[in-house]
């Protein structure tokens, strides 16, 4: 866990995986915290680096001081941990609350998104009246005594069922937030809406709902994919209110179908040149990449362009062989051949976080199959590099 002060206040955020990777922001739901990704993140990390944080007076963030909390504002602090990330562009995911966040991401930052899932939410959730009342009690009785009445509104009868424990332990996780900070979050549902604020955005946006959900039924989607000029919807079958907690395998495998880079018609058109620029600066860092294009003249520049198609379009953005796995077999086969890029994807394998004992078998592996000579130059290449105590 980790912390960054925003607005005075301090953020409780998580960020996870190889800094190469793309990066994905996952925003949780109202009342919950960033544990509810908890199940899908195997299935992420060794293809993306994630980023997921805890909204104000959730989990660990601080709560808010009596300010009136805006979805800007909620975007915002996402966009400053992103910063803090390092990265201009991302995938986005958000439930329920977090799935207006994206909205506002959307209406206002579209540009600096790769893709958004939006899961469990609505351009308009519920109404004013019921957030306001809401809003109203939870300062009045508090959180803990309302957990009992809210928190089987967030699952399906299959999720109870599976896991008799399920609603007492989302109970403690409910009690244990901010009144207040739950309050304002409320009225800002009430609030602030995004009708006739997300057409012609030209973000790519998948839709997931659950059969089950109460709080924002498949129908409350509907309305949203209109908004979005009928961006795609699928409802899961027998899912409530937080697909990430009840069907963990299956959204993660949507995750990664919709993230997946847009290699095109690699036939008849190839991959676009931006998607292998992407690539490249993910994996080599931006200051190389920078360097390699200001260094290009008329000679190579044309060179330079296919190598950024083809191998950073076509392979290293295919998501086949994760990245991890696309280093290992790079630097065995530069090592075999004894090639003059071994130093670059030697340092790329440490950025990528190979570790020691990975990459002591890999030029192992050349010694057996390609020579001792070519190992041992790649053995002492590496020491040159750093590796080894």
């Amino acid at each position: 866990m980790a912390y960054l002060e925003f607005n005075g206040r301090s953020v409780a955020y998580r960020l996870l995986g190889a800094q190469t990777n793309p990066l994905v922001v996952l925003a949780h739901p109202l009342g919950m915290s960033q544990a509810v990704w908890d199940d899908v993140l195997p299935a992420l990390l060794p293809r993306y680096r994630v980023l997921t944080w805890d909204l104000p007076g959730h989990g660990a963030s601080q709560g808010v001081s009596g300010e009136r909390v805006t979805p800007a504002d909620l975007a915002n602090e996402a966009l400053a941990l992103v910063d803090q990330a390092g990265d201009a562009h991302f995938h986005f995911v958000g439930t329920s609350i977090g799935g207006v966040i994206g909205q506002q991401l959307i209406e206002a930052h579209g540009d600096r998104l790769l893709s958004a899932t939006l899961t469990n939410t609505g351009a308009v959730i519920g109404n004013p009246e019921l957030w306001n009342t809401r809003a109203a009690r939870v300062r009045d009785e508090g959180l803990a005594a309302m957990a009992e009445e809210i928190v089987p509104r967030w699952f399906g009868p299959r999720a109870f069922e599976a896991s008799p424990a399920l609603k007492a332990g989302w109970c403690v996780q409910m009690g244990r937030g901010d009144d207040e900070s739950y309050a304002q979050l409320c009225e800002m549902l009430g609030r602030d809406t995004f009708t006739g604020k997300l057409s012609g955005k030209g973000v790519k946006v998948q839709l997931l709902g659950g059969s089950d959900d109460l709080a924002t039924p498949p129908e409350t989607l509907q309305g949203l994919a209109s908004e979005l000029d009928g961006a795609p919807l699928e409802v899961f079958d027998n899912v409530g209110h937080v697909p990430s907690v009840e069907a963990p395998a299956r959204l993660a495998q949507t995750l990664l179908s919709v993230m997946a880079a847009e290699l095109g018609d690699v036939a008849n058109r190839g991959v676009s040149y931006a998607t292998g620029l992407t690539t490249r600066k993910q994996v080599l860092g931006e200051e190389h990449v920078e360097r390699s294009t200001k260094n290009a003249n008329s000679l190579d520049a044309p060179f330079q362009q296919m190598i950024t198609r083809l191998a950073w379009g076509e392979l290293w953005s295919n998501e086949d062989l994760t990245r991890r796995e696309r280093s290992l077999i790079t630097t065995g086969i530069l090592a075999a051949l004894g090639r003059e890029e071994l130093t670059l994807h030697l340092k790329t394998a440490q950025r990528i976080g190979l570790s020691e004992a990975e990459l002591r078998q890999v030029l192992m592996h050349v010694a057996i199959y390609a020579g001792v000579p070519a190992a041992n130059h790649a053995f002492a290449l590496a020491k040159e590099l750093g590796w080894g105590e």
